[in-house]
């Protein structure tokens, strides 16, 4: 039987909270199984809860110049950024079950057809060999070519992901530098080195143990709603690969975990407590159906909260004890930070810690409100 304390001492261990020296961003980037980039300063503070010793320059470098991160549309159809070598295992894995969705919604009423899909991701593959291009620059290009009928240029003219989407499904397309205001998309042969490609069925159990690598132990389902995929697409994932898995109890709870990970869990130890600032839709949160380990029910829709939305948590141990904002007048930076109980003294300093390692990394004078 296992504790929450040490699935969390695990999970933390795993997400780099406890590191004793600095990883590669790429690797932490990599062993979270990537950062939700929905809100890219999000994004960003992800990376820095993880990696104090991180500058805005570095993620800049990595993202736009030495492109060892790459940002493109991922689990659950949301942006992520990836370490630029794992897109092709990502685009494998999830590749068969988005572009099903995909086609769905657009066949709906007759509006899309597979014929005018394909046509649309060929133009703009073909459009961008010439370099970045902003979405709209993107779509009013495409929308020209008069290869799409009276519906599907209306559906395409005015969707979300408009002309792009089934480009950046297919790997084909990513995400490249902002221009003002605007994003860009480049394509990837173009944009990042030669990619080896992974068969979908080798992609598929890789992401599976990756997943349970960093948020083990896990159930059928709360792998399911990670990647997007119904449990009729998971159910024979998990199959191929339950030979590396055993089932594990914790407290009133069960759950799978990689074999080769159960003596460790079982070791798990803090040892000292491990508080840190997570930011929106910080990956740490996103991963599991059941939530009772990661905050309390009088709390939990202070933390998970209408329309999807996922607040920024203080997190002590591995479980929320309350939640900050941040707000910017001028130069300066507002922090104000609401907990859900009285917090002994030490842990109120560990914020003021943070909150200066935040500061840092955000080159902004950083003011604390701590209630």
């Amino acid at each position: 039987m296992l504790t929450w304390s040490q699935v969390a001492a695990f999970r933390l261990t795993r997400h780099h909270f406890v590191d004793r020296g600095p990883a590669p961003l790429a690797t932490v980037t990599r062993d979270v199984c990537g950062i939700q980039a929905q809100v890219m300063s999000a994004a960003h503070m992800a990376l820095w809860a993880r990696m104090h010793h991180l500058t805005r320059r570095d993620l800049h470098s990595a993202l736009w110049k030495s492109r060892t991160l790459v940002k493109t549309s991922c689990m659950r159809g949301t942006l992520h950024l990836l370490a630029a070598a794992d897109l092709p295992l990502y685009i494998s894995a999830l590749r068969s079950s988005r572009i099903r969705a995909m086609r769905k919604i657009q066949a709906r009423d007759g509006r899309v057809s597979e014929k005018e899909g394909d046509a649309v991701m060929h133009a703009v593959a073909e459009t961008l060999h010439s370099g970045p291009m902003t979405r709209g620059d993107l779509t009013e290009r495409i929308l020209s070519l008069n290869i799409l009928g009276k519906k599907a240029k209306k559906w395409f003219e005015l969707g979300w992901w408009g002309v792009v989407r089934q480009a950046i499904v297919e790997g084909l397309i990513c995400y490249g530098p902002d221009r003002g205001p605007e994003v860009t998309f480049v394509r990837v042969d173009q944009w990042l080195p030669k990619q080896k490609q992974l068969g979908e069925q080798q992609a598929k159990q890789l992401l599976l143990r990756r997943y349970l690598r960093a948020y083990g132990p896990a159930t059928p389902r709360d792998f399911a709603k990670w990647t997007g995929m119904s449990m009729p697409e998971v159910r024979p994932i998990w199959e191929s690969v339950r030979g590396e898995l055993l089932e594990v109890s914790i407290e009133d709870s069960k759950g799978w975990l990689l074999r080769e990970d159960c003596k460790q869990l079982s070791k798990c130890d803090l040892g000292e407590p491990v508080l840190r600032l997570l930011p929106n839709f910080d990956p740490y949160m996103l991963a599991h159906v059941q939530k009772h380990h990661l905050v309390d029910r009088p709390y939990y829709k202070r933390v998970y909260r209408n329309a999807g939305w996922i607040s920024p948590v203080v997190l002590l141990d591995g479980k929320s004890i309350g939640t900050w904002s941040l707000t910017h007048r001028g130069k300066d930076s507002y922090l104000n930070v609401q907990l859900f109980a009285k917090t002994a003294k030490i842990f109120r300093a560990r914020i003021e810690q943070e909150a200066a390692s935040l500061a840092r990394f955000l080159e902004s004078s950083l003011h604390v409100s701590l209630l």
